[in-house]
């Protein structure tokens, strides 16, 4: 079992240190502290578990230090920045783990390019040393890269020659989207095993900045000074990430707010509102580690019932502290939320939601629904029940109308409604008012209303129709219907991944008895079957 909750004095491979405007995340990669198997992280190569304190860090530093202004990502291992993600490890992992794995990696990229556009942090990569792969994919996204120019020190992305597969962190997307390489001019780079170095890579915009041996130090801290100074970080008081309660058993976990329940077919996920001052935070930290739990350790169960409970006025008390932050740690919460919603719906798994009485599906909590492939929203009351609570109700608020954009830049309800503006329109104007079940689908907010004699039987039927399909072609459907709408640097990067990456991963090139990945290392070259598919 993989656990993601880290402090950094737990961390094993990497250094965190804060000198008044500038923090230094130094890798520092401990060989023998693999996270999943017996292989040896040579060379700054990292795991999951490398990326895990990584993540980490960025949360900490975008939380705890408010008067931040720039990361320096470096390396503490002479004429190596990084080697990228272990070889040994992705030859040896089952496919889905390195499908999660590739995807979480590119979730904490995303995280250091939100933490400089929302939270106002600039990142600098001190590249001292060859930056191959994964490592190189880290660096691009970073703010700005210096490279340090030695005549022996290259940038590299050799997944393409040397291994088969391509590169798991978005590298190809950044290269043209991002950095704005010339096509034919990425096609060379990501083809050219050995990489590139000095004058040329900056001739070819791979990096932004040379300094020689002598002076590299002295580069690094000036351009760290000025990174820091186009910035106008809001500041403020720390908050400090408040440490998990979690209790983990065979068929459960439960955290403060949040529980999950591990059934045959599916996992019912319940959020629990309150009015306590950490609910927000607490409560966004406790779903992006359930979900992160669920995708590593507990892939079998494909559905996820999500369900809530207590008061919708509650809720509705938060809302003004995501819609219109003041604070250095209502900021941060709000963009946190926004990350663990986005890795909402970046999980491949169905998502179900049910809203019945005693749920308060409204503002923050409603997004649940919106990120939701099916909604059933109970018609009346629980007839049977000896003291029922009123009927379900559902609320937009503020926080439904853009706060929480979607990979692909607009809103779970814009989303919804892609194409049809009278449609949007009419789930706009209902803001602020509890709707029932009929108001809730005339409006187009929920998928059924089914009523209390149908209701435990209609979710059956939608969790065992769900198990019977296969989990693959689940997988693309609804990667396909969650991000209508535009296309953005992201999107691309998780569609290429899902369809790309996971499709190579598979293939004998890249994964068979004689494929580059298991021959990596051997001094064999892998034996490629040549047509093309």
């Amino acid at each position: 079992m993989i656990d993601f909750h880290r402090h950094p004095d737990q961390y094993s491979h990497w250094v965190l240190s804060v000198d008044d405007v500038i923090a230094t995340l130094t890798l520092s990669v401990d060989p023998q502290a693999a996270a999943i198997g017996e292989y040896e992280l040579k060379l700054n190569s990292y795991d999951i578990g490398v990326d895990i304190e990584l993540a980490d860090a960025i949360r900490r530093i975008r939380f705890e230090y408010p008067n931040t202004k720039c990361v320096v990502i470096d390396s503490a291992l002479d004429g190596i920045f990084c080697a990228g993600a272990n070889i040994q490890m992705l030859a040896g992992a089952d496919h889905g783990h390195k499908i999660n794995f590739c995807k979480f990696t590119n979730e904490t990229r995303l995280e250091i390019e939100e933490a400089s556009l929302y939270s106002g942090i600039r990142f600098l990569a001190a590249v001292r040393g060859a930056c191959t792969g994964g490592g190189y994919e880290l660096a691009l996204a970073c703010d700005h890269i210096i490279l340090i120019d030695d005549k022996n020190t290259a940038v590299s992305l050799p997944e393409v020659p040397l291994l088969g597969v391509l590169p798991g962190t978005g590298g190809l997307t950044r290269l043209t989207d991002k950095r704005h390489l010339r096509r034919d001019i990425a096609d060379v780079f990501a083809t050219k095993a050995e990489g590139t170095r000095g004058q040329e890579a900056l001739k070819s915009k791979l990096v932004d900045e040379l300094a020689s041996p002598t002076g590299f130090d002295m580069a690094v801290r000036d351009r760290a000074l000025k990174l820091s100074g186009s910035t106008a970080r809001i500041g403020g008081s720390p908050a400090v990430l408040p440490e998990l309660s979690i209790q983990v058993t065979d068929n459960r976990i439960q955290y403060r707010y949040v529980s999950a329940n591990f059934k045959s077919q599916h996992v019912d996920i319940e959020i629990s509102a309150a009015e306590n001052s950490d609910w927000l935070l607490t409560t966004a930290l406790e779903l992006d580690d359930l979900l992160c739990r669920l995708r590593f350790n507990h892939t079998h169960l494909g559905t996820l019932l999500i369900r809530t409970s207590g008061s919708a006025e509650s809720v509705l008390n938060h809302d003004e502290a995501l819609s219109n932050p003041t604070t250095h740690e209502e900021l941060e919460t709000a963009l946190l939320w926004k990350r663990t919603l986005s890795r909402m719906d970046l999980t491949a798994r169905t998502l179900i939601a049910a809203i019945e009485p005693g749920s308060c599906f409204v503002g923050i909590l409603f997004e649940l629904a919106l990120a939701a492939d099916r909604s059933y929203m109970l018609s009346g009351i629980f007839e049977d029940d000896e003291d029922p609570l009123p009927a379900a109700t559902m609320q937009l608020s503020a926080v439904n109308l853009g706060v929480f954009p979607m990979a692909n830049g607009i809103s779970r309800l814009a989303s919804r409604f892609w194409g049809d503006s009278n449609g949007l329109r009419n789930a706009v104007d209902t803001r602020d008012t509890p709707l029932v079940a009929s108001n809730a689908i005339e409006r187009g907010l929920v998928t059924y209303a089914p009523d209390d004699l149908d209701w435990e039987e209609e979710l059956r039927i939608a969790i065992e129709e769900r198990s019977s399909f296969s989990p693959d072609a689940l997988t693309a459907m609804e990667a396909n219907h969650r991000f209508a709408g535009p296309e953005t640097m992201a999107t691309k990067i998780f569609a290429r991944l899902s369809a790309w990456q996971n499709w190579i991963f598979t293939r004998p090139n890249a994964s068979g008895p004689e494929g580059a990945l298991r021959l990596y290392g051997t001094g064999s070259r892998p034996a490629y079957n040549t047509d093309r598919t």
